[in-house]
């Protein structure tokens, strides 16, 4: 294994035999581009735009019913030089993160993970990552090693080594949610659209194999972010629908409001407080649903 600090090998010249993936591996690196649109609903609503818009989409077919896990681990500088960015609204940044799908229980070093970079030139949305073992994610991460991969995955791998020795990346907060996912038919193939409650996160015991973390929800439990993802351009019945039913836009961010929840950071134009999410008047002799009650959210 090459160290961090040693000159990293230049491997062979792009285009050269050596180069080519052999045409029987299959690359575990996968890139894509998109437009993304958020918007901060309730839980109840969010259950009926879902059952609507199933008549026009498929669901996708990782998502079961109920959906499933979504972690993801987030990296930062000292300075949290990734969260400014975002708060200042570069035209180009970027975010690192591993992400894993599903529960987190059973999670070991062989459990499948991506190493993704996420970023942004201007308002699309790109994202580039690597499927890794976790423990080997882990190595390339949090010990700043070299880890092996295919030529094809050379330079994904190498921007991840840069990124996290230049700009000293540690890990910093975790984010988990429920998510369930849509996909578009026929003419909107490109078309994808997500629900994601029970949005909660921490700020320590940064290991998903963690039997008991603590986890608290950094969005209110009855709020659901709705995101709608398209190659090109937004349906016109996707439009109408948000006109219907007006959804507006809003500038949430998964990890700013983990960032912001903990404090470390001041509260921004991005955070939604708590108090522009009431949850719904519960009727006189009824209790509220078991999970809207603690603060704490539970690894799961």
């Amino acid at each position: 294994m090459s160290r961090p600090d040693m000159a990293p090998s230049r491997g062979p010249a792009p285009g050269s035999p050596e180069d080519a993936e052999p045409p029987h591996v299959a690359s575990r690196l996968h890139a894509f581009n998109r437009f993304e649109l958020k918007y901060l609903v309730p839980a109840e609503q969010a259950a009926e735009i879902r059952d609507e818009l199933s008549e026009r989409m498929d669901r996708d077919l990782n998502s079961p019913a109920g959906g499933y896990g979504v972690w993801s681990l987030y990296y930062d500088s000292p300075q949290l030089r990734f969260y400014w960015e975002k708060i200042e609204g570069l035209k180009f940044r970027r975010k690192l993160r591993i992400r894993h799908y599903g529960d987190l229980d059973g999670v070991s070093d062989e459990s499948p993970v991506c190493v993704e970079i996420k970023q942004r030139v201007n308002r699309v949305t790109q994202k580039r990552r690597i499927t890794l073992p976790y423990g080997t994610a882990r190595q390339l991460c949090d010990a700043r090693e070299m880890v092996e991969h295919s030529p094809k995955e050379r330079g994904f791998v190498h921007e991840v080594l840069d990124l996290v020795v230049r700009l000293n990346l540690r890990p910093t907060a975790i984010t988990g949610y429920q998510r369930e996912a849509l996909v578009g038919r026929g003419s909107d193939t490109g078309l994808r659209v997500t629900f994601d409650r029970r949005i909660r996160g921490r700020d320590r015991d940064f290991d998903f194999s963690v039997a008991t973390p603590q986890n608290r929800f950094t969005l209110p439990p009855h709020m659901a972010v709705m995101e709608i993802k398209v190659n090109e351009r937004t349906p016109y019945w996707i439009t109408d629908l948000a006109a219907r039913r007006n959804l507006n836009l809003v500038r949430v961010s998964k990890y700013v409001q983990s960032i912001e929840a903990f404090g470390l950071a001041p509260r921004s134009v991005f955070h939604v407080h708590e108090a522009d999410c009431p949850p719904p008047p519960t009727p006189l002799g009824t209790r509220p649903p078991a999970h809207q009650a603690p603060v704490k959210a539970g690894a799961q």
